[in-house]
């Protein structure tokens, strides 16, 4: 296939948009008003088409999966709640913050008052108008001493909620925030019924796209099109299923054979055979998605930051890079802040694969004759088993003796994650550095999955959140990132592009890449092509 014919194929599936398509054209010296591309009025993905019913096989799901959206730690019940319910801010595909429950909002000159006013109108799916004490109820749920809901930590600057009538919402935090509205998108702060508690969540009320028709945890979800979405036109479906499949080439297998639609986790090894499938679109996105390996620091001896830094030696990145994500990647520097954030920390110098180091550390420590036993399963992401057998190799190479101690896929984030000392994680990662800081490595996060304690940071991290100068405030990021990847418990080797594939029936446009499935909005933003 030419160049230009492969773009227009791009374009006229929706994977580009026309103002790309003319650019690329350009780009090679071609005239991109000859192309009969553009002779079409509008392109596939411009005009989306109502009906059917999509199925997604999704690895990330558990038979202990909860509706309540303070527990949601996997990917299938994120991508199910995000599906029945809304928040009042949503995050587009260039990673911005728009408005989805709220109809806008203003900050104060000095980003500690915000005031949010809502859409008007908006229904639950058990009929009851949407107002200002349902957002307080629901973000309330997520705060105080008690809650144990896995936003505790990023709602925690939040000083005082207070509904102004039926309409706004007001906040007051106990510092400036600028990046407040972010964190008014995030998945667990979903806008519920005022009032909902227990098992009332496992009914699913809310106001998104579909309506709960059936949930078995971590096996199947069934949803309809709510005819009262407030969002015009949308959903597309009339249908949606989500299919747990653990299991990476079942998935696929499902996939190819037409049991799926689309399909998440794809297997790098295996992803040049979608991509080449003739019905298939394979995905390749760059988000923040990053693997980490976190230690506990509560059991020795990874309290010892010298066998952590020994470890952290010990990894071969490229090795990893190579063999496990077959190139779809890059390597990571042990800290959770991907290359394409703005306060990404380039100046620091990459940590590299050295086993003299990793020996020396490991000897300092007095831990050269301990074996270290690294917990995986392909359940934390695929290929995890892999690369801790080249973990293994590549630390054996310093005398470093790992033992790799294979754990079930199913109930691996509730029994293994945050229970053995050192394991296999993954990590979609959040928009901005003061989020995913805040939920995984502040002291007190309820997903602070190493129980890392670190003063400096912790202070740091604070005055962030609170500093108005762009340029002061990346520079506390930058120190941020530095005390993390040389005091951390937690390894990061490597950044993973997002892998995944759809069937060519199904049609989209700009995937967002914050969160599998389209930023866990598939369901209500594809259609039938």
């Amino acid at each position: 296939m030419s160049k230009l014919k492969e773009l227009e194929q791009l374009f006229t599936e929706g994977k580009i948009t026309r103002r790309e398509f003319i650019g690329r054209v350009s780009a090679l010296g071609l005239m991109a008003a000859v192309s009969p591309a553009l002779l079409s009025t509008k392109a596939k993905a411009a005009t989306p088409k109502r009906g059917g019913r999509v199925i997604l096989g999704s690895a990330g799901g558990s038979t202990t999966d909860s509706m309540d959206p303070g527990t949601l730690a996997h990917t299938m019940p994120q991508a199910i709640n995000q599906t029945i319910r809304s928040n009042l801010v949503e995050v587009n595909y260039k990673g911005e913050p728009i408005p989805e429950l709220a109809e806008s909002w203003e900050a104060s000159p000095d980003a500690v008052k915000w005031v949010f006013k809502l859409h008007q109108g908006v229904e639950f799916h058990n009929g009851k108008t949407m107002d200002a004490d349902d957002v307080v109820y629901s973000f309330n749920e997520h705060r105080g001493e008690d809650t144990k809901s896995a936003a505790k930590g990023v709602v925690e600057p939040i000083k005082d909620i207070k509904a102004d009538g039926k309409n706004t919402v007001i906040f007051t935090l106990a510092e400036a925030n600028a990046d407040f509205p972010f964190i008014a998108s995030d998945y667990h702060i979903a806008i519920v019924p005022k009032g909902t508690k227990g098992k009332e969540y496992e009914k699913g009320v809310g106001t998104g796209p579909f309506i709960l028709q059936a949930w078995e945890p971590g096996v199947r979800f069934f949803g309809t099109r709510n005819p009262n979405y407030f969002k015009s036109g949308r959903p597309y479906f009339d249908e949606v299923e989500f299919i747990g499949i653990a299991d990476t080439n079942a998935r696929t297998n499902a996939l190819m054979t037409g049991q799926i639609d689309v399909m998440n986790r794809c297997e790098p090894k295996t992803f040049d055979r979608l991509e080449k499938a003739p019905n298939i679109q394979a995905l390749k996105l760059e988000g923040a998605r990053h693997y980490t390996i976190p230690m506990l620091t509560t059991i020795k001896p990874y309290d010892n930051n010298d066998v952590r830094l020994g470890l952290k030696y010990a990894i071969d990145r490229e090795q990893m890079i190579k063999q496990v994500l077959r190139g779809y990647g890059y390597v990571g520097n042990d800290h959770p802040i991907p290359r394409n954030n703005q306060y990404f920390a380039k100046e620091l110098p990459q940590r590299k694969y050295d086993p003299e180091k990793a020996k020396f550390h490991l000897k300092k420590a007095g831990m050269l004759d301990h074996t270290f036993n690294l917990h995986a399963a392909d359940a934390a992401f695929p290929g995890a088993v892999d690369a801790s057998v080249l973990i293994q190799e590549s630390a054996s190479k310093a005398g470093i003796k790992i033992k790799v101690v294979r754990e079930p896929d199913d109930g691996y984030w509730e029994n293994v994650w945050i229970k053995k000392e050192w394991v296999q994680c993954y990590w979609s990662g959040r928009p901005t550095a003061d989020w995913m800081f805040s939920i995984a490595y502040a002291a007190d996060a309820n997903w602070n999955d190493t129980l890392w304690k670190h003063d400096k940071f912790n202070e740091l991290l604070k005055g962030a959140r609170a500093e108005l100068d762009q340029k002061k405030r990346r520079e506390m990021y930058v120190e941020c990132q530095r005390i993390v990847s040389d005091e951390g418990a937690t390894p990061v080797p490597a950044f993973a592009l997002q892998l995944s594939a759809a069937s060519k029936k199904l049609a989209f446009e700009n995937p967002a890449a914050n969160w599998e499935f389209d930023g866990l909005r598939l369901p209500e933003r594809w259609w039938l092509a």
